[in-house]
């Protein structure tokens, strides 16, 4: 078959500017790994902007959609292998798995998670102009699709390396993280445009840094406080290894450590104990629980904890093999009421995926005897406390933009609970602070976060850490916070607005290539 002249250009062309594929590949890979040390404890934010402009500068060159997608894999499996691999302490571990299996089940969760980044490339590719608006859409579409799709796995966000730097993650509080995600990777993007002197991109950037600067400056107050008074708060972290949490014979021993802790703090206004603090049903620890209450109503304490929670009420014995169970957080003592069941469930490790299908995994440790939790409904009231209501959030939820979001709604403040012993002293637990400090920037409220390794921390309405406990010590942080009334527009229109920008732009970029290709062919 005979070529056109134009399209044997085109292939001579496109084949003489390609670097070597491996050389490539090893870049795409280091790219993304490097990304890792944006995010905290490293904190350097500009590899936030100069990992995805590597990944575009790479994929801006003609080529296949084939070898696009392999690059994007490339560069997502680098973000994921070395951005995830705090994930290796849970499954080595605390998960009976050796060492060469836990480290290809991480290549595997890097492989998987690729697609994401493989997907985005070779639609960059094809299907819209190689510019920097339809790279920024197609990043916050995929950053976005990780909150759901395949239950969702919504970590290593891009806005995420810029919580403290406000000079964008001013735009949190209006768009949410996306929104800064959006505008660092349109900044990355045109930056590499710059360098290929195309300028009319980088214009659009400093606009919109221009604009998260001025928001910065001007500080306008998307909430205000209550008017009540401070809370007086008492955060415990009883430092329980994982390993021994869930043993039957440490459990009363467990008990025994959080009441030693919480004798001094009877008094204070509200005591917090972290995920799961109670490692029994509630009715298996009824006799503690009336004693801890009586404590508390004895001080004039509120007593919020995090428990299993077993509804015998909602057992059905001909359908139902055991009483549905729930990751739940109560509230109890002193002008308290409520209690909130986990609505978004860590996959494997509190639910199986496909069950019967996917059952050859080793069990996690302590959960042996334990099948399924289940999901809470998403349309729960919040915990009253003290004449406010409090949003909460159990450990891995606090990661869904979305889901913190509704549930602040109509909230003074709002409180996690987290158990992160079973990473170690990895990045993972730091990451998932920082993730909290994200989550109060955006909904303009004080967060309180109870966990039983660390990091235990209180954090005010602008993301920023008022006071943390150091890891891995038996301690209790004190402080207060503050009541807050109103909405940010985050809370009031969610991701709603920057998705329309982003389909808006993939729309147009999509139907502009598609006009150009039809005048080049006429």
């Amino acid at each position: 078959m005979r070529l056109s002249t134009i399209n044997l250009q085109k292939r001579l062309s496109t084949h003489s500017n390609q670097l070597p594929l491996w050389f490539t590949l090893v870049a795409a890979w280091l790219a993304g790994a490097i990304f890792l040390f944006a995010l905290a404890p490293h904190g350097f934010w500009p590899l936030a902007i100069v990992s995805p402009a590597i990944l575009y500068a790479l994929l801006v060159p003609n080529m296949s959609g084939r070898r696009a997608f392999i690059i994007g894999e490339a560069y997502g499996m680098g973000l994921w292998c070395v951005g995830g691999f705090w994930l290796y302490t849970a499954i080595h571990d605390y998960s009976d798995t050796p060492t060469w299996l836990a480290l290809i089940m991480i290549g595997l969760m890097g492989l998987g998670m690729g697609l994401f980044h493989g997907f985005l490339a070779l639609v960059f590719n094809r299907m819209v102009g190689k510019q920097p608006f339809s790279f920024a859409a197609l990043w916050v579409l995929q950053e976005w699709l990780k909150t759901w799709l395949f239950t969702g796995f919504p970590w290593l966000f891009v806005g995420y390396a810029f919580t403290e730097e406000y000079w964008l993650s001013s735009l949190a509080p209006v768009a949410g993280v996306f929104a800064v995600s959006f505008v660092a990777i349109l900044l990355a993007a045109s930056l590499v445009e710059l360098l290929l002197r195309r300028s009319s991109y980088a214009v659009v950037s400093v606009l919109l840094l221009a604009i998260s600067t001025s928001l910065w400056l001007v500080n306008p107050q998307w909430t205000k406080p209550k008017g009540t008074p401070d809370l007086s708060v008492s955060l415990i972290q009883g430092n329980i290894s994982q390993d021994i949490k869930w043993l039957t014979q440490y459990q009363v021993e467990t008990l025994k450590i959080y009441a030693k802790l919480t004798r001094t703090e009877w008094g204070r206004d509200v005591v917090v104990w972290p995920e799961s603090s109670i490692p029994m049903f509630q009715d298996e620890a009824a006799g503690f629980i009336s004693e801890m209450i009586e404590m508390a109503n004895a001080t004039n304490t509120t007593w919020i904890t995090g428990i299993p929670y077993k509804d015998k009420a909602a057992f059905n014995a001909s359908t139902d093999k055991y009483p549905p169970f729930y990751n739940s957080v109560i509230a109890r003592g002193v002008e308290a009421e409520g209690l909130y069941k986990k609505q978004r469930l860590v996959p494997f490790g509190e639910y199986i995926p496909f069950e019967g299908v996917l059952d050859i995994f080793p069990s996690l440790a302590g959960s042996q005897d334990i099948k399924n939790y289940s999901r809470g409904s998403d349309q729960q009231s919040p915990l009253k406390v003290r004449g406010h209501n409090i949003g909460t959030a159990i450990c891995y939820e606090v990661a869904y933009p979305d889901t913190t979001r509704k549930n602040a709604i109509d909230t003074d403040f709002l409180l996690t609970v987290s158990n992160d012993a079973w990473f170690g002293t990895s990045a993972g637990p730091l990451q998932h602070l920082q993730m909290v400090q994200m989550r109060a920037l955006e909904n303009g409220r004080w967060f309180i976060r109870a966990t039983n390794t660390g990091v235990t921390a209180i954090i005010n309405h602008k993301g920023r850490i008022v006071k943390r406990a150091p890891q891995f010590e038996r301690t209790v942080l004190r402080g207060e916070i503050q009541a807050r009334v109103g909405n940010t527009p985050f809370m009031l229109m969610g991701n709603y607005p920057i998705l329309i920008i982003i389909t808006l732009l993939l729309l147009i970029s999509y139907f502009g290539k598609g006009l150009t290709t039809l005048r080049r062919r006429g």
